[in-house]
C-alpha cells in the first residue's frame, strides 16, 4: 500500500525563511517536494515525526564554504549536517577543484588550502568536477562558483605578474565553459599572492561572460584592513561595469586601527544597494582562518596554528609558544612552519555584531574541512547564529536569524525553490530545539558536533536524526535562476 505522504512532520514550530512570524503547523513531503502545509494533516506517510512545538525550518544554506573536495572524499558532510546545513556554496575565494590539473604537482597557495598534494586537482573541465560530484553525490546540496585563482594558475605563466592579453582570452574561455557546464558564478580571492597581481581590468575582462550565462561575482576583497573601503570601491566598480550581482564574501574589517570602521563599509554597501544587485556574507566569530603568513601575525592578538606540513604535531598550538619553544622568533617559526594554516585572532567584536545584524547580511561558515585542527566555525557556525547571537545576545529575532541562513541566502545566489518552507518548494529541513540549539565547537575542541539538532532533510530525504548521520546522501548539483540584470553602466 503506497501512503500519501513520504514525511510527516506534526505539531511543528514552522518558521518558514521568508522572516514571517512563527506559526503552528503540520508539514507534508512527497518524493523531494513539500506537499502541504496545514494546521493539521489527517493522513499517514512512510516516516512520521511528533514535532512536539520544535522548530521547523528550511535547512540552512552555507554561503561561503571550501567544501569541493570534501563533497567527494567526505560525503556524509558531518560537519554540515549536524548544525542544519542542507547546501553549500563552495569555489570561493577564487579556489575551485576545476578546471585544473596538476598530476600531483604541490598548488601554490592557497589552492593548497583544498589539497596540498594537488592530487584533487584533476578535473580539467568543470563538467568534469560536477560529473563526479552526480556519480557520487554527497549527503548536501552543492551550488559551485568556479575560482579565479584556479583559473590563473592553470593560464598564466608569471602569477607574480598581470595576465598578457593571450592569457586573459584563455581565462575568460574556460570561465565561458564552466558557466556553461552549470558553475553559478566566479569567486576571485585577489587578498592572495596568486591572484594578487590581477588588475582590476583583468578581472573584469576575464569575468565578462557572467552577464551572458547570468552567473554572479564573489569575492574575498583585495584588502580587509586600511584599504578596505577601497576594495569595497573595486568590486563594486566590477560588478557595475559587467552589470552582474556581487557578494562580498565573509565581511569583516580586520586589525586594531580599522575596529569600528564596518559602520562605515556598511554605509558603503547600503548605498551601493540602492542602485546594484550586491550580497554580503560573514561568519559569527572575530577570528579568521587561512594559511599562516608573516605578513598577518602582526594584525592578530593571538594566533593558532591549525596544521603543518613539516610539523603537524603542533597543529592547534599558540604560535607564540611555538616559537618560544623552539627558541626562535615569530617569523623564523613561520618559516619552519610552511606550508601551514592559521587562525588569526584580529577583529572588534563590536564589528562582528554590526556586521550580522546588518539586515542584508548572509552566513557563511568559511570552514577549512581540511585542516588537523580547524576553525570551530566548521562544525559551529548555524547553532551559534541561534545560540550564542539570537537566543542569548538577542542580536536579532529567531524569525531573523532562520531568514539570514535560509530564504535570504537563496534569493541572493538565485536557489530557486530553496530556503523556504512552502508547497512545492524543495523539502529541504531542519528541525531543531529552540531553547537549547547550540554550538558545542570550541577553539580548544573544534570538531565537536552541535546540540539541538534533532532532524536534517535533504530532498525530502533524512541525512541526520537523533544526532548520526543516516547514510543517504541525496544531494545534488544546484544551478542559478538569475534575477533580471540591471542596466549595464560604466563606473
Amino acid at each position: 500500500m503506497t501512503l500519501p505522504y513520504s514525511l510527516l512532520i506534526r505539531q511543528a514550530t514552522v518558521i518558514d525563511g521568508t522572516g514571517a512570524p512563527r506559526r503552528d503547523a503540520d508539514v507534508a513531503v512527497r518524493g523531494d517536494r513539500i506537499a502541504r502545509i496545514a494546521p493539521a494533516i489527517d493522513a499517514r506517510a512512510d516516516l512520521e515525526i511528533d514535532a512536539g512545538g520544535r522548530v521547523l525550518a528550511p535547512g540552512f544554506i552555507d554561503a561561503h564554504t571550501h567544501d569541493d573536495r570534501a563533497l567527494l572524499t567526505e560525503p556524509a558532510m558531518t560537519p554540515k549536517v549536524s548544525q542544519g546545513v542542507t547546501t553549500v556554496v563552495t569555489g570561493n575565494c577564487g579556489i575551485s577543484l576545476a578546471p585544473l590539473t596538476l598530476a600531483g604537482r604541490s598548488p601554490p597557495p592557497p589552492l593548497d588550502l583544498m589539497d596540498p598534494s594537488g592530487a584533487a586537482y584533476r578535473h580539467a573541465d568543470f563538467a568534469g568536477y560536477l560529473r563526479a560530484l552526480r556519480d557520487a553525490p554527497a549527503a548536501v546540496n552543492a551550488a559551485p562558483l568556479v575560482g579565479h585563482t584556479t583559473l590563473r594558475v592553470g593560464a598564466v605563466a608569471d602569477l607574480a605578474r598581470a595576465a598578457t592579453g593571450a592569457e586573459m582570452a584563455l581565462m575568460r574561455e574556460r570561465l565561458a565553459q564552466a558557466l556553461a557546464d552549470g558553475a553559478i558564478g566566479v569567486s576571485t580571492g585577489t587578498f592572495y599572492p596568486p591572484a594578487a597581481a590581477a588588475t582590476t581590468e583583468e578581472l573584469i575582462e576575464v569575468c565578462r561572460p557572467l552577464a551572458v550565462h547570468g552567473g554572479l561575482y564573489a569575492t574575498h576583497l583585495r584588502d580587509e584592513t586600511d584599504r578596505v573601503l577601497e576594495a569595497i570601491d573595486e568590486t563594486l566598480r566590477i560588478g557595475r561595469t559587467l552589470g552582474v550581482p556581487v557578494v562580498i564574501s565573509h565581511h569583516k574589517v580586520v586589525g586594531r586601527g580599522n575596529f569600528g570602521r564596518s559602520s562605515q563599509t556598511l554605509a558603503a554597501i547600503a548605498e551601493a544597494m540602492r542602485g546594484q544587485p550586491v550580497c554580503l556574507d560573514c561568519y559569527p566569530y572575530d577570528a579568521s582562518s587561512t594559511m599562516l603568513s608573516a605578513a598577518r601575525i602582526g594584525l592578530a592578538r593571538r594566533v593558532l596554528v591549525t596544521g603543518s606540513g613539516p610539523h603537524p604535531e603542533v597543529a592547534g598550538q599558540d604560535l607564540d609558544r611555538i616559537a618560544q619553544g623552539w627558541g626562535v622568533s615569530r617569523e623564523e617559526a613561520v618559516a619552519r612552519l610552511q606550508p601551514a594554516g592559521a587562525i588569526y585572532f584580529s577583529m572588534d567584536e563590536a564589528d562582528v555584531q554590526r556586521i550580522l545584524a546588518f539586515g542584508p547580511t548572509l552566513i557563511g561558515s568559511d570552514g577549512l574541512p581540511h585542516d588537523a585542527r580547524p576553525h570551530p566555525r566548521l562544525w559551529g557556525t548555524f547553532p551559534r547564529v541561534l545560540g550564542h547571537y539570537s537566543r542569548r545576545l538577542g542580536l536579532f529575532p529567531l524569525e531573523t536569524a532562520v531568514h539570514k541562513m535560509t530564504g535570504l541566502t537563496a534569493a541572493g545566489f538565485g536557489l530557486a525553490d530553496r530556503g523556504v518552507l512552502r508547497e512545492g518548494a524543495f523539502a529541504d529541513l531542519v528541525l531543531f530545539d529552540p531553547e537549547t540549539v547550540d554550538e558545542r565547537a570550541s577553539f580548544d575542541e573544534p570538531t565537536r558536533p552541535a546540540v539541538g539538532i534533532d532532524l536534517v532533510a535533504v530532498n525530502g530525504v533524512p541525512v541526520w536524526r537523533d544526532a548520526t548521520a543516516t547514510g543517504a546522501r541525496p544531494g545534488r548539483v544546484l544551478g542559478r535562476v538569475p534575477r533580471p540584470a540591471p542596466a549595464r553602466s560604466r563606473p
